[in-house]
């Protein structure tokens, strides 16, 4: 399974990128830097976006990759979540005023996007993979992935705070080879990463405990820090010692 990193802060300057992953080429996790930081030609090549909710940092380039999709041709690009924010997104974003409805465009019977709904927890084949949509704990519904391929699965937390069930689909999940883990704020930050659903370094060490000491190595590479904060996050997370941490920087490459 290979992983490539086009977002991976919690705002946007000429260096930062908002929430964005590519797997194996053709699969998308959430679209904050999709169309940014990829060539037409690979954008063409994805099949699936999973968006893990509709905050305008995980779904803002769904709106240019469905506008060159259409040009482009081809089959229809698949977006896939769970059904309240697949609701949010035809309300909201592709409604013919925020954008044009392009799950209609050129034509309702040839759209350029589909929608497909994943029920939690439920493993459903995607492009080649097999997806579980996992509820969080942020301020709107939100759901983590666990995205298994042949020989490895990959974990992706979506915004959260503090939280329970996905650390318990985690501890039964097989192959798992690496987790993708939000944090956002400073320690000093915590009421306001309470109250928005985002984690501090100390929830965040609170949090990794949930994995069992059996997954002491498992890769967990940090991503959401905010960029006014950086610096500041990164001394603290410096201080954690009891997980295989990285900070995802933008471009990383990984082979599961």
């Amino acid at each position: 399974m290979e992983l490539r990193v086009l977002g991976c802060h919690g705002g946007e300057s000429v260096k930062h990128r908002t929430s964005s992953f590519l797997v194996d080429s053709r699969l998308a996790i959430d679209a904050g830097a999709i169309t940014s930081m990829l060539t037409l030609e690979e954008q063409h090549a994805i099949e699936t976006v999973l968006v893990s909710h509709s905050h305008m940092d995980h779904v803002r380039d769904l709106a240019t990759l469905a506008d060159n999709r259409c040009q482009q041709g081809g089959a229809p690009l698949v977006i896939a979540s769970t059904r309240e924010t697949l609701d949010a997104l035809r309300t909201h974003f592709f409604n013919d005023k925020l954008w044009p409805d392009f799950s209609r465009i050129p034509t309702p019977e040839s759209p350029t996007i589909v929608f497909r709904e994943l029920s939690p927890e439920t493993p459903t084949e995607i492009s080649g993979h097999s997806v579980r949509a996992v509820l969080v704990s942020h301020t709107i519904e939100t759901c983590g992935f666990v995205v298994e391929g042949k020989s490895a699965s990959l974990a992706y937390s979506g915004d959260t705070g503090p939280t329970e069930r996905f650390w318990e689909v985690l501890r039964d999940t097989p192959k798992l080879r690496a987790l993708l883990l939000e944090v956002s704020f400073p320690n000093e930050q915590h009421r306001l990463a309470h109250v928005s659903g985002h984690h501090t370094p100390e929830t965040l060490g609170r949090e990794l405990q949930k994995l069992g000491a059996e997954r002491r190595d498992l890769p967990v590479m940090l991503y959401h820090i905010k960029p006014v904060f950086q610096d500041r996050v990164e001394r603290e997370l410096a201080k954690l010692r009891s997980q295989n941490l990285q900070i995802c920087q933008l471009g990383d490459q990984y082979l599961l």
